[in-house]
């Protein structure tokens, strides 16, 4: 009788073990998966919140200003004499016919 509690004893002993080591394994593997997951995300550019927002409120801000000179350019075109309107509105050379030399 005796020698069956050992057999159950070292068969409860080797169970025991091995789910340590299993649990060990599967801690160590969530470490390695936290620390992979933190290179990832410290690797990618990203912009805080209040980056982005003060970002949009400068763009914002250009877009009225752009508005606010464009009115007042239509509004000086408006009142410009003809012939400086026709000087603006000639066509320049483009890059395609070249530089003429001067």
């Amino acid at each position: 009788m005796q020698s069956e509690n050992r057999l159950f004893d070292d068969l409860a002993k080797l169970i025991n073990g091995a789910a340590g080591t299993i649990a060990g394994v599967g801690r160590e593997f969530e470490a390695n998966a936290r620390e992979k997951a933190k290179e990832w995300v410290g690797g990618i550019d990203v912009v805080s919140r209040e980056e982005f927002d003060a970002v949009k409120a400068l763009a914002a801000a250009a877009r009225e200003e752009v508005e606010l000179l464009k009115a007042r350019l239509d509004a000086l075109e408006g009142s410009a004499p003809t012939n400086l309107k026709a000087k603006v509105a000639t066509k320049r050379p483009s890059a395609a016919e070249g530089i003429q030399d001067v």
